[in-house]
């Protein structure tokens, strides 16, 4: 391997740099909006696959088991495919598999809430979304932000009546603690040494984190939940 140069750049850590992690936290929140939750090219919306779950189910609850099915499947397919050759591929494979998992893991739980009966062009609704994505982290994103009060997710996001700006603050909550979960588990993820194993790993891994994000949006996503969050006032501007 030849040496590197005198003049050439040093790779930039976002870790080191507060406005390049920032610009990647917006990103990533960015793109789970558009891939997740309202579907972009060939990827359909979460309403659509709430609406196609719900066409051949007996009854709501059933659609969803079939959504979170075959989110299991895609969770496992893609972690099989991204984890391949273990850390031999790992500054290449990352990016794609924590962007497409949270991908199918936001599309499922947008799904959940809309088969609920919940609107997912409300951002509140949307914020929700996003937060339960980061798990036992959700009540930290939250209470960054000033967002107090007991409760789970949905709940705190209601009785606080977050205006607007707060909820994107929210969302950018969500992007930094993606990224800071991201480092924590990127070893225990892709941490073996032989290149077909990392395989393994990275697909069994994730479908063990998607159910535990399924478990908590069906936590949060109630029908109690939805009745207070179409008698709360829209949130505020600014």
């Amino acid at each position: 391997m030849s040496p590197r140069r005198k003049d050439a750049p040093e790779n930039t850590d976002p870790q080191d740099d507060p406005g390049a992690l920032e610009k990647t936290a917006t990103s990533l929140v960015g793109r789970l909006v558009d891939l997740g939750i309202d579907g972009l090219g060939p990827l359909s919306s979460a309403q659509k696959v709430a609406d196609s779950a719900r066409v051949g189910a007996k009854n709501d609850e059933k659609a969803i088991g079939d959504v979170v099915s075959g989110a299991r499947k895609q969770a496992a397919a893609g972690g099989f495919v991204t984890g391949l050759g273990g850390f031999f591929t790992l500054p290449v494979s990352l990016p794609a598999n924590v962007l497409g998992f949270y991908v199918i893991a936001t599309r499922t739980v947008a799904a959940i809430a809309a088969l609920r009966g919940y609107d997912l062009t409300d951002e509140r609704v949307r914020a929700s979304v996003l937060v339960v994505l980061t798990g036992q982290d959700s009540s930290g994103v939250l209470s960054k932000v000033g967002v107090g009060g007991a409760g789970g997710v949905v709940t705190r996001l209601l009785s606080s009546r977050v205006p607007s700006n707060t909820l994107m603050l929210v969302q950018k909550g969500v992007g930094f603690r993606i990224l800071g979960q991201v480092g924590r588990t990127t070893l225990s993820r892709f941490g073996r040494f032989v290149p077909l194993a990392g395989g393994f790993i990275g697909a069994g891994s994730d479908v063990l984190i998607l159910r535990g994000i399924v478990k908590t949006a069906k936590k949060e996503f109630t029908a109690e939940n939805l009745a207070a969050l179409q008698a709360a006032p829209t949130p505020q501007q600014g």
